[in-house]
């Protein structure tokens, strides 16, 4: 019989490892909790992550098999993750394992969770890490796009996007040639979010300007049913038929930064949090921003605004020695 495959996104794939697949049924209910319960593949591929990296653990000082997993064994790889990782990662490790065990009791594969009462480490964040651009900045970045070429529209375009809709890389590189649409009389965007949430918003002028240009010169008015942000090999310079990857846009970013000559290291997640930060320096409100960022909560919004990290260097200038 083959082992069975559990796809986690991005073209990977994951196999039960031997510890949570003592029998078929309990190797059934661990291909469900990944198939069945957890239907976003980042998450899916993180939490595999997370739970293959225990088995290997498990495996590797020979602890017994499934049955035998304790809140003490729990509590101690814990505590050994804490000495490599961060204690995000730290707690979405853990998050990982209570969530798989306890998908294993109710389907009556163990008889209580482990991992239940293990507390992770605290971690409490007031200000993400996200690098932000200044507007001056960003305007540089996208004015040293050569703009004589289709790829060069379609990186504007992206761009502008992430900054203009505070839209995460994913929901724009699922997008269609029908998701940017008129409405009265005015452009506006549908972002493909996590979860299957649909999110609509009206384009800002330079958006608008910059994503009727790319689609011309693209020529993907007749194809609305077709990716909006296509692949280009580096070959030729030509969009292909089928949509960017992560990696894509990654790369093209660090290629127009170092273009631009910004040396900050900038990700997709930065034009997001510096659409936030402008729209509110220039008098917009937290609640809007959270709306305009499909948050489901003003504090995640708020981790974006940098608008302290200005206040704070005007202050450190004032110590002149």
């Amino acid at each position: 019989m083959a082992q069975p495959i559990i796809p986690i996104g991005a073209g990977g794939t994951f196999s039960p490892p031997v510890l949570f697949a003592p029998d078929p049924g309990a190797a059934k209910r661990f291909i469900e909790f990944f198939t069945a319960n957890i239907r976003n593949p980042n998450t899916r591929a993180a939490y595999a992550r997370a739970v293959r990296d225990f088995a290997v653990w498990w495996d590797d000082n020979r602890l017994g098999g499934l049955i035998d997993i304790e809140p003490v064994h729990v509590a101690a790889y814990v505590e050994l993750l804490q000495q490599r990782l961060a204690a995000p990662s730290v707690k979405l490790h853990l998050a990982a394992l209570r969530m798989l065990f306890d998908w294993l009791v109710v389907g009556q594969v163990i008889r209580s969770n482990p991992a239940a009462a293990v507390r992770g480490p605290k971690h409490s964040v007031k200000k993400g890490k996200t690098v932000v651009l200044t507007a001056e900045e960003t305007r540089e970045l996208l004015d040293a796009i050569d703009v004589s070429t289709t790829v060069g529209l379609r990186d504007r375009a992206l761009i502008a996007l992430m900054t203009y809709t505070f839209a995460r890389v994913g929901a724009g590189i699922r997008m269609k040639v029908e998701d940017v649409y008129i409405q009265g009389r005015r452009t506006w965007v549908r972002l493909h979010e996590k979860g299957g949430k649909l999110h609509e918003m009206p384009a800002h002028h330079s958006l608008e300007e910059y994503l009727h240009a790319y689609i011309e010169s693209a020529g993907l008015s007749g194809s609305p049913k077709s990716p909006l942000f296509r692949a280009a090999p580096r070959r030729n310079g030509r969009l292909t038929e089928t949509a960017m990857a992560r990696q894509d846009v990654y790369r093209m970013i660090a290629r127009r930064a170092a273009i631009a000559g910004i040396h900050s290291k900038i990700g997709c997640h930065s034009f997001r949090a510096t659409g936030i930060t402008q729209y509110l320096t220039n008098g917009g409100k937290l609640e809007i921003a959270q709306q305009m960022a499909n948050h489901e909560s003003a504090r995640t919004t708020g981790l974006y605004d940098r608008r302290n990290d200005q206040l704070t260097l005007d202050e450190v200038e004032r110590i002149r020695i």
